[in-house]
């Protein structure tokens, strides 16, 4: 039994919110150092065959953090130490933001899952972006930019704009948040027009490279139209998917009924087709993200099309190691089907 497994029940006593802080903040302590060095040496993956070139960057390994972990750019040492290969901070809004009121969380541990209403509480854009310039990070850190609360559709483009010129500077890459389940007026700007309005916003003020996040819950034509945004205006990538307010019929925890974003094991499936559905479609790197919890979930994703993962819940329910454990596995699957590298393995699975 490891020092999660002994502390787990503890963390459970407490409510879902209390203890993802303090989760966080022992993670951003481990980001000191030289005490990330040592926990480097324990948990970090260190193999060229799990090395990926993408989005302009070297990433050590394919398995990154989701975007909701670290909303504030607190914690990327500390995750680097614990051997992921980058981070996605945020969502970042212009302005700061408190969220949704609490009760905004909620664990469903009979599913490996949980659901979020937090509502992009941030410390906002000029906050983020010090810290952004600040960070030496040893990954490649992705700024997760999102539309302020307070801003209509019209306003949009200005207002990720503002955003993205407070991170440009601290950032590797830039994901564009259109899919937010848990913020109002986001709907709105999962059409083409409005998404056009926002993205050669972002274009025009250099902003590269410049992925978009996909809802799980657009039906495939409506997935299609933006795919073929994303060749027509020459986006850099796509990470599929964002959270889902669907609810399967497998649910079994009592928390199934709360509003907000569902993640986890729930929406592997779904996400993992919707990266091949992305991946069949475009010709830039996918994100894989949604129920990622083990090397055979991030391998499925990785067959499917996507050159980089990540995962957020699994990290709740399996603990600090589960970067380690995932990088290992890669190297075992790769190994048994004859590829050199996680990059060989990029959409093995497609036609």
């Amino acid at each position: 039994m490891n020092a999660y497994d002994i502390a787990k029940p503890l963390l459970f006593s407490l409510p879902a919110e209390t203890a993802h802080a303090l989760g966080h903040g022992v993670v951003s302590a481990a980001g000191t150092a030289p005490l990330d060095r040592a926990i480097a040496r324990h948990y970090a993956v260190d193999d060229p065959r799990l090395r990926v070139d993408a989005l302009e960057s070297s990433f050590p390994n394919p398995v990154g953090v989701a975007a909701g972990f670290d909303k504030n750019a607190e914690a990327v040492r500390g995750l680097a130490a614990l051997g992921f290969g980058f981070v996605e901070v945020g969502g970042v809004t212009a302005v700061p933001q408190s969220g949704n009121p609490r009760p905004r969380m909620f664990r469903l541990r009979a599913d490996d899952a949980v659901i979020n209403r937090m509502g992009l509480n941030n410390d906002g854009a000029a906050t983020v972006g010090e810290r952004l310039r600040a960070l030496d990070a040893p990954v490649p850190v992705g700024v997760n930019i999102a539309k302020s609360e307070h801003v209509d559709t019209a306003g949009a483009p200005a207002d990720y704009l503002a955003t993205y010129e407070e991170v440009a500077a601290g950032g590797d890459f830039f994901v564009v948040n259109v899919s937010c389940p848990n913020s109002q007026g986001f709907e709105e700007l999962q059409n083409r027009e409005a998404m056009t309005a926002i993205l050669t916003e972002l274009q025009d003020a250099g902003a590269a490279p410049l992925l978009i996040k996909l809802s799980p819950d657009l039906p495939e034509p409506a997935v299609a139209d933006t795919l073929d945004l994303v060749t027509e205006l020459g986006l850099d990538g796509v990470v599929a998917t964002n959270t889902s307010t669907e609810r399967p019929d497998t649910l079994e925890s009592p928390n199934r009924v709360e509003t907000g974003g569902l993640s986890g094991a729930p929406i592997e499936a779904r996400a993992t087709e919707m990266t091949r559905f992305v991946a069949e479609r475009v010709d830039v790197p996918v994100v894989g993200v949604g129920g990622v919890a083990t090397a055979e979930d991030a391998y499925r994703k990785i067959r499917a099309g996507a050159s980089l993962v990540q995962l957020y819940t699994a990290f709740l329910y399996r603990g600090p190691a589960i970067a380690r454990e995932i990088n290992r596995g890669l190297l075992d699957l790769l190994e048994r089907d004859g590829f050199d590298s996680v990059t060989e393995a990029v959409g093995a699975d497609l036609d």
